[in-house]
């Protein structure tokens, strides 16, 4: 790939388009603690499987016994499992009939997410920024 010039309008034109997609994303309104509450929570390989299942799933959600089926974990391991996801608030869990649901809360998922990406290459070099801003660009859909 050839390098690419920095004109002070491209960089003006980039700087512009970062600006306006970040006022266009919801802020993060998680406190640190929150965060770090929602990121232990999905801290081990079983709970963050569980949750990806949930993501996939959509906002039917899963029975307690579907989450077992698809991922082969013990009913008590699984139970413990969704325990710490729905204290880190990640799932909600929902009786119906004798049947307990489970749904991810997408918008924990994604306050988490920005929480993270929020401060995006804030510090970075313009270039850097230039060039993130750029693979952004390349990765929207049409």
């Amino acid at each position: 790939m050839q390098p690419l010039e920095l004109t002070s309008e491209l960089y003006n034109y980039i700087s512009s388009f970062m600006n306006t997609k970040r006022e266009t994303k919801p802020t993060p309104t998680l406190s640190s603690e929150e965060a770090a509450q929602g990121f232990a929570a999905c801290g081990s390989e079983p709970r963050l499987m569980v949750l990806r299942l949930l993501v996939r799933a959509g906002d039917e959600g899963l029975t307690v016994g579907q989450i077992q089926q698809r991922s082969g974990l013990p009913a008590s391991t699984l139970a413990h499992h969704l325990r710490f996801l729905a204290a880190g608030g990640l799932v909600t869990q929902e009786r119906k009939g004798r049947a307990v649901v489970s749904r991810a809360v997408y918008p924990h998922i994604e306050a988490l997410a920005g929480f993270l990406l929020d401060e995006c290459c804030a510090d970075a070099s313009p270039s850097r920024q230039v060039h993130a801003a750029l693979a952004a660009l390349r990765s929207e859909p049409s």
